[in-house]
């Protein structure tokens, strides 16, 4: 799954096969918005201007750095720290606690739904350990030590970590309760 990048020329195809469309039948031009494999400011800007879409959607780029959002308006890339990013952590599960309830039942649905956004979060490449910018979205780094232990712990693929990292918002862990996560993306082994 997503082992090939997304196919930008052929997206600046369909773009430039429904502009030649517009100007033969005089029609207002539609917003075409394009997808795949965006995970940078500089990606963002790039496929808008090289394949001539409106705009770009982002999926599990923003999956993995939800900030993305940020990166994209302000136009630049940020070197986000653990501590900005745990912080991010703690809203989400605020949210959860606000949506799903502070019941135990609650707790737990919130728990497994911060787990399964940690689960592709971990895959995040702090800006100061990568070796080039941009990152690409299928660039998989080795185990690295992160700049302090936070970030260590936050660049965990194990899902244990995950829990662990929950419990500091949300409270302990039930002792039966386990997190594996629902996608299956060749990028997470499940573990128990």
């Amino acid at each position: 799954r997503y082992t090939r990048l997304a196919d930008w020329d052929y997206i600046k195809e369909c773009v430039e096969a429904v502009r030649a469309r517009e100007a033969e039948e005089d029609l207002p031009p539609i917003p075409i918005f394009g997808g795949g494999d965006c995970y940078s400011s500089q990606d963002y800007w790039s496929n808008v201007e090289k394949a001539g879409v409106d705009g770009v959607m982002l999926g599990r780029g923003a999956l993995i750095k939800p900030w993305l959002f940020t990166e994209v308006k302000e136009r630049r890339e940020w070197d986000i720290s653990a501590r900005e990013r745990l912080d991010l952590i703690r809203t989400y599960a605020e949210y959860g606690i606000n949506h799903f309830g502070s019941d135990t039942a609650g707790v737990n649905t919130a728990r497994r739904y911060l787990c399964e956004a940690l689960s592709f979060q971990y895959r995040y490449i702090p800006i100061g350990v990568l070796e080039h910018l941009p990152a690409r979205i299928n660039d998989r780094a080795p185990a690295f030590r992160g700049r302090d232990e936070l970030e260590t712990l936050l660049a965990s693929g194990n899902s244990s970590d995950w829990i662990k990292i929950s419990e500091m918002f949300l409270g302990p862990a039930p002792e039966s309760w386990t997190f594996t996560p629902k996608h299956k993306s060749n990028s997470v082994e499940s573990q128990g």
